[in-house]
């Protein structure tokens, strides 16, 4: 390990020292975000990342403490070539953080062609829902073998609308089943919990089905509108939804915590989010 992880770990307290992570998605945003905080608290990480730029960014940035793996979570092969490349680096899996997902701008029922909904259904499931399920069945062995944990990035579309349309909203449900049944089928083992987000600037985008493959959620939302509809008035940054993520997969930490879903959402979910029924503001 670096001396600047290190000296990170030593200061943070280092609640993950000698234990490997896999995340998805970690190439920039929220992932970007655990791979460095992970890091700091004496954890080494593998990613498995889209972007080729950005898995190159990766490597050579964090050196030996990082092994990133360019690959979809859409393949059950690509998560299983991210978690043989993290074992065959690290020598063991300890947590799993499926973070990878797409986002829809909102596009409502109304808002999409029924031809737009279908194609889009399956690419923003295919993302948000089977790659949680994909990485799960690949790192499944390694965290029996472990007894480690399994950690999903959910959002407060997970709990209740008004975050995203139809689409993301359904699938961020899903994954909250996808948490609960999990969590049953692989105690005492292994434990499976999530962690909702609010909105952040990150490098989210959404499905080539509704044409939004290079459009990022700043794109749809500003700071100051984010930040104006949470009850502690501020705009977070990815880093500020990291602690939770190292708590679940602290043994120090949580040896009780299995199927819990955190809402990590500056307190949206006090008032909720003011919304827009057949084109009237309520």
């Amino acid at each position: 390990m670096s001396t600047t992880h290190e000296q990170k770990a030593q200061a943070t307290g280092g609640w993950l020292r000698g234990q490997v992570a896999l995340i998805t998605g970690g190439g920039s945003g929220l992932g970007l975000a655990l791979v460095e905080r992970f890091l700091g608290e004496g954890c080494r990480v593998g990613v498995l990342e889209r972007s080729a730029e950005k898995v190159g960014a990766l490597n050579e940035r964090f050196g030996a403490d990082v092994v990133a793996v360019q690959g979809d979570v859409r393949s059950h092969e690509d998560n299983a070539r991210a978690v043989a490349a993290t074992l065959a680096r690290f020598g063991s899996l300890d947590t799993f953080v499926g973070n990878a997902a797409i986002w829809d701008h909102a596009a409502g029922l109304m808002d999409l062609p029924a031809e737009q909904l279908d194609s889009g259904f399956d690419e923003l499931f295919a993302i948000n829902v089977k790659g949680y399920l994909l990485g799960a069945k690949a790192a499944a062995p390694a965290l029996l073998a472990s007894e480690g944990s399994m950690i999903f990035t959910l959002s407060n579309s997970s709990f209740y609308p008004g975050g995203g349309g139809p689409l993301y909203t359904a699938s961020k449900h899903a994954a909250v089943g996808l948490i609960r049944q999990l969590a049953y089928e692989l105690a005492p083992k292994v434990r499976v919990n999530g962690v909702g987000p609010c909105g952040m600037a990150s490098d989210l985008r959404g499905p080539a089905a509704l044409g939004q493959q290079d459009r990022r959620i700043m794109d749809s939302r500003s700071p100051e509108a984010i930040a104006g509809i949470l009850p502690l008035q501020f705009f977070p940054e990815p880093a500020d939804f990291t602690g939770p993520y190292v708590m679940l997969a602290s043994r120090a930490n949580n040896r009780v915590l299995s199927g819990v879903m955190i809402n990590a959402d500056a307190g949206l979910g006090i008032r909720g989010i003011r919304h827009v029924a057949g084109g009237l503001h309520l």
